[in-house]
């Protein structure tokens, strides 16, 4: 994903799971092939393999952290045109392209969100999203950068004076499935333009849970859009779509490609980075629940086949074999359960002999997503070094009959 986030478990908590909206990449990314070493035990049936670090080399440890290689070569070749064509055609351009590859015809491609009706949800998704908005909310709230004046010597002032960007564009995905709570995480910040892009559905609509959600966090337009064509609309700008200076969020191969085009373009705009397929690393101990340890490790590998999972098991004590049977169990009732074990094939285990040879391992891996899962959690938050090169933060987690996750993102807009 696009953002690199540190989580405490604690024993007694709830699992780290929102996989009520998680999504895919629409399109999985092509791959080179990368060699590990031999397992000393593979599972029948989600074929994750497992290796002890004391058993293998430093090379072998270290072949352990490859990821899977995107070819953008030819994908480039692909966006290119596509990106040029919205440039000189604009809102026509992104018409033609919904059509051809969302099977979608709009007649408008831009909905002002106040003009837009309030949605229905569910009581439960309803407040779900509520309490998801109000977390990220506060996080950011202390976060406000306070006008600060330094006087570096006798008549020489230096002042640091905050400014939000005046338009930003962010991508929320629509294809297999939607995360309207990205909707929330990149807009609750604030902008005085936001334009959201996201896939209509089959009738030209939005989703439901994406219109309320970018209501209430303060988007101003909707972009009925997705791939390439969302991102050239909001780097160039058409008729109906404001320009934007800086754009945000996750996507498939299609809108990565995309992002770097025009941030090297005549567009003029940034990005927040290339998003790459999710993936998650789970310290657990003894202590840890099975259910919880395999609720949080589905819910990134069934984000997509590319999906990277990976479980540290930190001592003795821990039963494996209770932790797959339950992988495979909640697999079943999984609507991607297919996605999952896809990813979970391509996934594997690992077991040190203590907290300070799993952290080590974390450090050399550098997780998108890291999940302590072990007794008094918050006691190794020092040791952690590669968590990645965002931020790390405290998962917050309220039980509610739909789980919300509010995982608060730090954002420069």
């Amino acid at each position: 994903m696009d953002c690199r986030l540190l989580s405490f478990n604690q024993i007694s908590g709830l699992s780290c799971n929102f996989r009520a909206f998680a999504i895919p990449k629409r399109i999985p990314y092509r791959v080179t092939s990368f060699t590990r070493p031999g397992p000393f035990c593979c599972t029948p049936n989600c074929s994750m393999k497992s290796y002890r670090l004391s058993d293998l080399t430093a090379s072998e440890v270290d072949s352990l952290k490859a990821r899977p290689r995107i070819d953008f070569s030819s994908i480039f070749n692909v966006v290119q045109p596509i990106v040029d064509d919205v440039r000189s055609r604009g809102d026509a351009a992104v018409k033609d392209y919904t059509m051809r590859f969302d099977k979608v015809k709009l007649d408008k491609i831009v909905e002002n969100v106040n003009d837009l009706p309030d949605p229905e949800l569910d009581a439960a998704v309803q407040e779900a999203f509520d309490v998801a908005y109000s977390n990220i909310f506060a996080f950011h709230a202390a976060q406000k950068p306070v006008e600060k004046i330094v006087e570096n010597m006798e008549g020489v002032r230096c002042k640091r004076v905050a400014r939000s960007i005046s338009a930003v564009g962010l991508y929320v995905p629509g294809g297999t499935a939607v995360l309207p709570s990205t909707a929330l995480m990149l807009s609750v910040p604030g902008c005085k333009t936001i334009v959201l892009a996201t896939p209509p559905t089959q009738d030209g609509s939005i989703c439901k849970e994406v219109v309320y959600c970018a209501k209430k966090a303060g988007v101003t337009h909707i972009l009925k859009a997705g791939g390439a064509q969302a991102i050239s609309a909001m780097a160039w700008g058409t008729k109906s779509c404001p320009k934007v200076e800086k754009i945000y969020g996750p996507g498939n191969q299609f809108v990565t490609a995309a992002k770097m085009i025009l941030q090297n373009s005549e567009a003029m705009i940034s990005i927040d980075m290339p998003a790459g397929p999710s993936e998650v690393l789970v310290i657990a101990d003894k202590h840890a629940n099975p259910v919880y340890i395999a609720a949080d490790l589905l819910s990134q590998a069934e984000h997509g086949p590319d999906s990277q999972v990976v479980l540290v098991i930190a001592g003795d004590g821990v039963d494996l074999t209770a932790i797959l049977d339950e992988l495979n169990k909640q697999c079943q009732s999984l609507p991607r359960g297919d996605f999952a074990l896809k990813a979970l094939s391509h996934s594997f285990s690992v077991f040190a002999r203590d907290m300070v040879e799993a952290i080590n391992f974390s450090n050399l891996y550098a997780p998108e997503h890291l999940i302590i899962n072990v007794k008094n959690a918050e006691k190794w938050e020092t040791f952690i070094e590669n968590a990645e090169f965002l931020y790390y933060l405290l998962l917050l987690l309220i039980q509610l009959p739909l789980y919300v996750s509010a995982q608060v993102l730090l954002r420069f807009y």
